[in-house]
């Protein structure tokens, strides 16, 4: 099954003497995407990737005549697995900068890599995308509302990568997700930052799926692992670089009885958080819901965000008194309060909210009306 992507015409964020990235998790179709796109352009184009020695020799070399000879004669240079180039964002700045007209496509799986490289040099020379596993608004070129809805349940539990939406059998999505854990994920955070094994980061992964959706602080993470603070906050920052986790903070404004000191930590595929804790029951026979529910709407809601270029802040909102709300979006100068809840239960407006943000909206999402929210 083909799955279309939502950024599926890359010509359009094409711009000569600019340099696009495209960043996201391993495995998750950017170089599905890349090829799609250069099998149909009529640019002529060099394909490298970041693993070829030659490739890096060159692209790091920071040498402008090295860099010039290797890309003369093509108009767009494509660069897959950028971030295992040293220097790579020099290596692009000399190639935008030095050849007129030219056009350029670098991919990344680890953005704190890659950006961090690419981000300074290229500075004013660069666009960048986010590809994130298979979205609703992807899967609505496939589907009606009502097969949608027929196959949440299933979305909920094995997530968005597009092996794993592809596969028919429920034997086939669980082999493929812990593949995907296990050699693609893990893999790429353990080339950084000395981590020398994967069980620490493993027993991180494991509490923060089990606090899916509560407020955890490093403190209390750092006791339950046995290490300091401040290795927890390091690792937290490689997992969000990495696109596995996404960390909100809490709105305030300031005042006495709003918690910010805590934050939230989503994971961007609930089929990823599902291998890490070993569990794929079904619905019904979960404990759960109301946590993957609110993972699974919090990042198609983000999902929505990054593609229709939507500008808003995202926050969580609760007070000492335990009032919350799930999602605050601050766009536009305006205030977006929504709360996730599984079932269509009513739910009230907590009293301290508005009082306080008097002009601030509030909605509640439940599998009822949640593809209007996400679509």
């Amino acid at each position: 099954m083909k799955i279309p992507r939502y950024y599926d015409k890359l010509e359009d964020y094409l711009e000569p003497n600019k340099a696009l990235l495209i960043f996201g998790p391993r495995q998750v179709g950017k170089t599905t995407l890349l090829n799609g796109f250069l099998n149909k352009t009529k640019l002529k184009y060099r394909l490298d990737f970041g693993e070829n020695i030659k490739v890096q020799d060159v692209l790091g070399s920071q040498d402008f005549g090295q860099i010039k000879e290797f890309v003369e004669g093509y108009e767009l240079i494509a660069v897959d697995e950028a971030q295992k180039i040293k220097n790579i964002g020099v290596g692009l700045k000399i190639i935008v900068d030095q050849v007129p007209g030219i056009k350029v496509i670098a991919t990344g799986s680890s953005s704190f890599e890659l950006l961090g490289q690419a981000g300074e040099p290229l500075t004013g020379r660069k666009r960048t995308i986010n590809l994130f596993p298979v979205a609703q608004l992807e899967l609505k070129k496939l589907y009606n509302d009502f097969e949608l809805k027929n196959r949440l349940a299933e979305d909920m539990i094995f997530g968005g990568y597009p092996a794993v939406v592809s596969q028919m059998t429920k034997s086939k999505k669980i082999e493929i997700l812990y593949e995907i854990v296990e050699s693609y994920l893990l893999k790429d955070i353990l080339e950084f930052e000395r981590i020398k094994g994967s069980k620490v980061i493993l027993n991180l992964l494991k509490l923060l799926a089990f606090q899916l959706g509560n407020q955890v602080s490093l403190t209390e993470l750092a006791q339950n692992i046995g290490i300091d603070y401040k290795t927890v906050g390091k690792y937290l920052n490689i997992l969000e670089q990495s696109f596995i986790i996404y960390s909100v903070q809490g709105y305030s404004r300031n005042l006495r009885n709003e918690i910010v000191k805590k934050g939230k930590y989503y994971f961007y595929d609930n089929g990823v958080r599902n291998a890490i804790i070993s569990n794929f029951n079904n619905l019904a026979l979960r404990d759960d819901i109301g946590a993957l529910w609110e993972n699974f709407i919090f990042m198609e809601r983000l999902k929505k965000r990054e593609y229709k270029e939507i500008y808003a802040n995202a926050y969580f909102w609760r007070t000492w008194e335990r009032q919350e709300i799930d999602l605050i979006e601050e766009r536009e100068g305006k205030l977006h309060a929504y709360e996730f809840k599984w079932n269509r239960n009513k739910v009230k407006t907590p009293s301290q909210w508005s009082e306080t943000y008097k002009n601030a909206t509030f909605e509640v999402i439940t599998n009822d009306n949640y593809l209007d929210f996400v679509l």
